[in-house]
């Protein structure tokens, strides 16, 4: 053997000695890739890790391939040899990779063999599965900012991989920084870039939600920022939730500026929240009531009726005052504000004013406290002079004013009534308002005084004479009188003669003539008319008046002028009904029913249009005339049809004369005479006939 060939046997040995020990090299280059999987666990697993027990893995090969590769390393390694094999034909090679394809084990590609055993395969398990948090879509969780950018901020959760929230989400957060724990709802686990989905917004909002509802049902005290003022009340800002205040749920009193509590933190109570509008009403009164509770218990188990307390005004309203008697409220009612009229509280009263008070009652159950300031004061009524008595003039201001009468105040406290039958001695009555005016100053008379019911009755007209006084030497009865117009009814006109005298003049007396259905249609309010005393009645103060008396009464003339059975012209004024009026000579008004108004042509007769008419009836006591148009046409057809028919019997009695002259004078008739007189008996009964 050369020496060339010695080195080159020298060469494989070491070769084949070496190969056994660049095996498990490769096989530690193959466990790199484990140890950068377990890398992309948290920091803890990191630590672990050192704790777990070391493995080995071996990647199995096919025993063939393995000698096949010993080969191919020696003949590498021989390489330098310049030994020259002789080329393989074709099918050599194809032979040499059909029984490397047959030989190569497909099964062991890319698996390794475990070197751990069923203990410690679990427990590294647990391990990993203790370092995963278990998470759901739309949970709201805490997680640990881990990194901060100028628009997005990086969470932990837990979870295998971290989640993002853009960076204006937590803009009220100035002070945020690396290791703080926000609040965040899962979104989504996996969008379509395979990112944790999450956000800060979603989960405050959930959670001020559960907060508030939480607090609704423990009656938890809360803080809330006041943000501004709106109508009613104020907004608050609770756990990120706008919230509504009320005005009237700030304090047990009445706030009359809101704005001393804007940009204020404050404690309150949730008294209310409606789900479907997301509202939230939130209370701080709740909070005081609390501790006033208490307090009005004490204060009212030491009341008692009559007792004396100062008080501050706290509330004016139309109808009293509320008074603050140190925890506990009561009401002083308008009646009991001063033995005076009052007509608003402010008029006595101002807010926060210091005042004294009598306890007039009060409710335990109802925690209800009556209080009065009057009642301090003698009653004016006590005060009342002595000597005052009915029949004395008096003289005060008008407090109030209605309808049925005048208030008036003699001295502060006492009243008296003037009512309106007290103010004039007319009998049309008006409303005192018509008299008198607030703060009128006035005198009057006293007519009643009850001193025990506190009652007293004025009159005014007392001061000045009675005018029924000799009413009769007056207004003697058939005197004419002129006077004026004061007031007009369906059934009549009244008429003033003098101040305090008046009288009536019935619609019946108003014309002889014309039917009149409102007395309208004679005269008029305010004017001038001219009337005749009928009757006078001085117990009652009562005038009757006539104005159709002034003239003759015309229906005596009317008598002789339309009697029964004439026929006058007329124009119907008006058609209703029933019928029509009808005007007639003179301006007597008649009637016609509707049968009546038939023509001859058989129309009837319209409004305006001038007829004949017939009188049928005629009554002067009642002053009705009934009239008819459809009997004058057929009055004339009557009297043609007599004249007709008394012609007619005239002509037969004059023929008939004639006939009976002949046949008296004739003495024997030949035939030919017969025949003449037959002829002329037929021309005669023919004449007849004709005029008939």
């Amino acid at each position: 053997m050369t020496e060339s060939n010695k080195d080159a046997a020298e060469n494989a040995e070491e070769i084949k000695n070496v190969a056994p020990e660049a095996t498990p090299k490769a096989e530690v280059a193959v466990e790199t890739p484990k140890v950068e999987v377990v890398a992309e666990t948290p920091k803890a697993e990191v630590k672990a890790e050192a704790k777990r027990p070391t493995k080995t893995r071996a990647r199995k090969t096919a025993p063939k391939a393995e000698a096949k590769n010993e080969e191919l390393a020696v003949e590498d390694s021989t390489s330098e040899a310049p030994v020259v094999e002789p080329p393989k034909t074709k099918e050599e090679r194809l032979k040499e990779m059909e029984d490397f394809r047959n030989d190569f084990d497909w099964d062991a590609v890319g698996k390794y063999d475990d070197k751990y055993s069923d203990e410690d395969q679990k427990q590294m398990e647990e391990m990993y599965n203790e370092t995963i948090n278990s998470i759901s879509e739309q949970d709201v969780i805490d997680g640990e900012v881990v990194s901060i950018t100028p628009r997005e901020v990086v969470v932990n959760i837990g979870y295998k991989s971290d989640g993002i929230i853009t960076k204006s989400e937590l803009r009220y957060k100035e002070d945020l920084k690396i290791g703080d724990q926000v609040e965040v709802f899962i979104e989504s686990q996996e969008d379509r870039n395979g990112q944790l989905v999450l956000s800060h917004r979603k989960a405050r909002a959930l959670r001020a939600w559960e907060r508030v509802n939480d607090a609704l049902a423990t009656q938890e005290i809360i803080k809330g920022h006041v943000k501004c003022r709106t109508k009613g009340g104020l907004i608050v800002d609770v756990f990120g939730i706008e919230a509504f205040l009320p005005g009237s749920q700030i304090d047990v009193k009445p706030i009359r500026d809101y704005d001393i509590y804007v940009d204020k933190t404050m404690e309150f109570k949730v008294v209310k929240i409606n789900k479907e509008f997301k509202n939230v009403v939130v209370s701080h009164k709740a909070l005081i009531e609390a501790e006033l509770e208490v307090q009005k218990r004490e204060i009212i188990s030491q009341l008692e009726k009559g007792q004396v307390l100062e008080g501050t005004v706290k509330n004016v309203t139309s109808y009293g005052v509320f008074i603050d008697l140190g925890g506990v409220d009561g009401l002083v009612h308008i009646t009991d504000l001063s033995w005076g009229r009052v007509n608003h509280p402010e008029e006595v009263v101002t807010l926060d004013e210091k005042v004294k008070v009598v306890i007039l009652d009060f409710d335990d159950d109802k925690k209800r406290i009556a209080l009065g300031m009057k009642q301090l004061e003698g009653h004016p009524w006590d005060k009342l002079d002595d000597k005052l008595q009915v029949g004395d003039k008096v003289k005060g201001k008008v407090v109030v004013v209605a309808d049925y009468g005048a208030f008036v105040e003699i001295q502060p406290g006492v009243e008296g009534l003037i009512h309106v039958s007290e103010i004039s001695w007319s009998n049309q009555l008006q409303p005192a308002q018509a008299f008198f005016k607030v703060n009128d100053e006035v005198e009057a008379e006293i007519l009643t005084l009850d001193r025990e019911e506190r009652k007293m009755s004025l009159g005014v007209k007392q001061l000045t004479a009675d005018p029924w006084e000799g009413i009769e030497a007056k207004f003697p009865i058939e005197s004419k009188q002129k006077g004026k117009v004061t007031n007009i009814s369906d059934f009549g006109v009244f008429v003033e003669l003098a101040d305090g005298v008046d009288g009536l003049v019935h619609i019946s007396d108003l014309s002889w003539q014309k039917k009149i259905n409102h007395p309208k249609e004679v005269v008029s309010v305010g004017e001038e008319m001219e009337v005749i005393i009928l009757e006078i009645d001085k117990d009652n103060r009562r005038l009757s008046l006539g104005y159709k008396q002034l003239e003759e009464n015309p229906w005596e003339t009317f008598e002789t002028v339309f009697e029964i059975g004439s026929v006058h012209k007329g124009t119907i004024s008006e058609i209703n009904a029933k019928g029509a009026s009808i005007i007639l000579p003179y301006g007597v008004e008649a009637f016609a029913t509707k049968r009546n108004l038939v023509k001859e042509n058989e129309a009837v007769a319209v409004k305006d249009e001038e007829l004949d008419f017939k009188i049928m009836e005629f009554n002067k006591n009642a002053k009705k005339i009934a009239v008819s148009h459809t009997q004058v046409h057929k009055d004339e057809e009557y009297e043609e049809k007599t004249v007709k028919r008394a012609a007619a019997r005239a002509d037969h009695a004059a023929t008939s004369k004639a006939i009976k002259s002949m046949n008296s004078k004739q003495e024997k008739t030949t035939l030919g005479d017969l025949d003449a007189l037959a002829a002329l008996k037929n021309e005669l009964e023919a004449g007849e006939k004709k005029k008939k």
